[in-house]
């Protein structure tokens, strides 16, 4: 069975270890690369095979545009925007619209990136 190709796109350095120790707990995850920097993200994205990216910013507002443009440009990308200023979890994907966990856990994190209903 494949895994599941996750990229971080992260500033806070501790949520992004929090999450990095669950994924890589994980036998059907594998993390395959992590950038800070939107432009780098967009690029890594066109040559590393990626099915899940986790974008962590310092805040949400609303859907960042980066998120518009990746799904634009990667129909079958996920992407799960957590912040530290936030209690829940935003998921887009391309054709899905937005969803939203309002109190994640470790679980429902886990099902959002492997895209299962909770």
């Amino acid at each position: 069975m494949p895994k599941i190709n996750v990229m971080f796109s992260s500033r806070p350095k501790l949520l992004s270890d929090v999450l990095r120790n669950l994924i890589e707990r994980q036998p059907d995850m594998i993390i395959v690369g992590e950038v800070i920097d939107p432009i780098e993200l967009i690029s890594a994205l066109r040559t590393t095979p990626v099915d899940v990216v986790i974008i962590t910013p310092h805040k949400a507002n609303g859907m960042p545009r980066l998120c518009t443009q990746l799904l634009n440009e990667h129909l079958k990308l996920r992407i799960l925007l957590i912040t530290l200023e936030s209690t829940g979890v935003y998921i887009y994907q391309s054709g899905s619209g937005r969803k939203y966990i309002e109190k994640p856990s470790e679980r429902s994190i886990l099902d959002a990136i492997r895209d299962t209903p909770e």
